[in-house]
């Protein structure tokens, strides 16, 4: 593990993660500029998990994993709340217990976000790589893109693992929602004018299939219900007006049922191909 520490803490929201955390907290661990903790919080699994965290804790320096139990599980939106009361660093940076970092992450966004002191939140892009794939080198030249607080509304921009944010910023993730609770504090943030912005590199990866090996359609409509509530909390906090919720409704809306009926004809083709 590198000897550079910088001021930022990693929170790991872990639920039944036995299999995958490893890899997670390991990404951390090579990053050539790595942060001064990296926050376990274990979400009440019930299962081997917690006697696997703190077999990584002791992996490491004495100190830089840190482990909270909970006892009653209530999403990884509430998990990450918890992280980032502990935290002690001035920057927090988000990574999901099946997910990983390229080695350079942490180096890129500290570096933008100490350059630029008014951006509060800076995600990037994020991939799904397999297993056995190398991964792709940054470009030389990164690009940032300001987000908008209504582009927001039609598209999540960030996937949590790949977010660093200020830690004193006065938003959390809303206890206990647990579908698109990440994209309503991002959409918080932006509409109370604070800067977001995305480096145009992916530096975050997904080891798995977004809408394949879990997207069933139940977990679908889930979160499909969960971007709606966001519209509806947004409209009547009087952050939108009418126009912008219903343009955003119908979209989201449109676009639930095109994943819906893409995963229809793939599980079809499937059927047709294997159960001859």
């Amino acid at each position: 593990m590198a000897d550079n520490y910088t001021n930022v803490s990693v929170i790991i929201p872990c639920f039944r993660c036995a299999d995958t955390v490893q890899r997670a907290v390991e990404s951390v661990a090579k990053q050539t500029l790595i942060p001064a903790e990296v926050i376990l919080v274990e979400d009440a699994s019930g299962d081997e998990t917690l006697q696997a965290l703190f077999y990584l804790k002791n992996l490491y320096a004495d100190g830089w994993v840190k482990v909270i139990p909970r006892a009653v599980n209530d999403g990884p939106g509430t998990a990450r709340n918890v992280g980032w009361e502990f935290a002690k660093e001035p920057y927090i940076a988000f990574l999901d217990a099946d997910d990983s970092w390229h080695p350079e992450k942490l180096f890129i966004q500290y570096e933008f976000m100490q350059n630029n002191p008014d951006v509060a939140l800076c995600g990037h892009q994020c991939i799904w790589l397999r297993d056995s794939a190398p991964p792709p080198v940054p470009p030389k030249d990164l690009h940032a893109t300001k987000i908008s607080a209504n582009s927001l509304l039609f598209k999540n921009a960030f996937s949590t693992p790949t977010v660093i944010l200020r830690r004193d910023i006065p938003f959390r993730f809303q206890e206990g929602k647990r579908y698109a609770e990440d994209l309503l504090l991002w959409q918080q943030i932006a509409f109370a004018g604070l800067q977001v912005v995305r480096i145009e590199s992916p530096l975050a990866y997904v080891h798995k299939s977004l809408y394949g090996e879990d997207g069933l359609s139940a977990q679908l409509w889930k979160m499909e219900k969960g971007e709606l509530r966001n519209l509806i909390d947004l409209y009547r906090q009087n952050k939108i007006n009418q126009i912008l919720f219903i343009a955003a409704t119908v979209f989201s809306m449109a676009k639930y049922y095109k994943r819906l009926l893409k995963m229809c004809l793939k599980q079809m083709l499937y059927l047709l191909r294997y159960e001859k």
